[in-house]
């Protein structure tokens, strides 16, 4: 049912090593295939009617994590290139940012200073369509801490997988590494 997308194309990632990404999509690949095992079995309780129960209770939390584990880590490799695009000042997001951060750089001094936080999560940068508002959020957990309606446009992973092997404890460095290799055009563009 879920397929695992193919991010073959960012081994050789400045700042990133090839056995870190590969450690990343093999994590990213669990999830996808935790996904699917998850989605069987629910589907099974319910064709047997068995859906009552603190079996069916943590499945079904279970397929959150894992579900929410596949899709942040798709948006995140998404947010990657090794042919990386600067953020275009002209562009309704760097407009949307200014006018709300007061500068791009406020607003990736909040960014990056939310991935300082202690603990392990994901950051994100993100857009409520209702009332066209960016902000910037955490996440603790895969399945924990997301706003409703919200849309991520930026997600940055901030568990120590994402950074440990290269960087150990030095999470800033990681976070800088990230931000040489986003592809803004491919951000921009989740805006729309």
């Amino acid at each position: 049912m879920f397929t695992a997308k193919n991010f073959d194309y960012l081994l050789g990632l400045p700042g990133f090593s090839d056995q870190m990404l590969k450690n990343h999509l093999a994590l990213y690949q669990g999830y996808v295939n935790n996904s699917n095992k998850l989605w069987e079995e629910l589907n099974k309780m319910s064709q047997d009617n068995t859906l009552e129960g603190p079996i069916f209770n943590e499945l079904i939390r279970r397929f959150g994590w894992e579900f929410n584990g596949m899709r942040l880590h798709e948006i995140y490799f998404d947010n990657l290139s090794p042919n990386s695009q600067p953020l275009d000042r002209s562009s309704l997001l760097a407009k949307k940012i200014t006018q709300q951060f007061g500068s791009l750089d406020k607003w990736k001094n909040q960014f990056q200073a939310t991935g300082l936080l202690r603990g392990i999560g994901w950051v994100i940068l993100c857009y409520d369509p209702q009332t066209d508002f960016l902000f910037n959020t955490w996440i603790d957990e895969h399945n924990t801490g997301h706003l409703t309606g919200a849309k991520p446009l930026l997600v940055m992973d901030v568990f120590e997988h994402a950074f440990m092997l290269d960087y150990g404890l030095k999470r800033a460095d990681y976070i800088e590494a990230f931000f040489k290799n986003i592809n803004w055009l491919t951000v921009a563009q989740r805006i729309n």
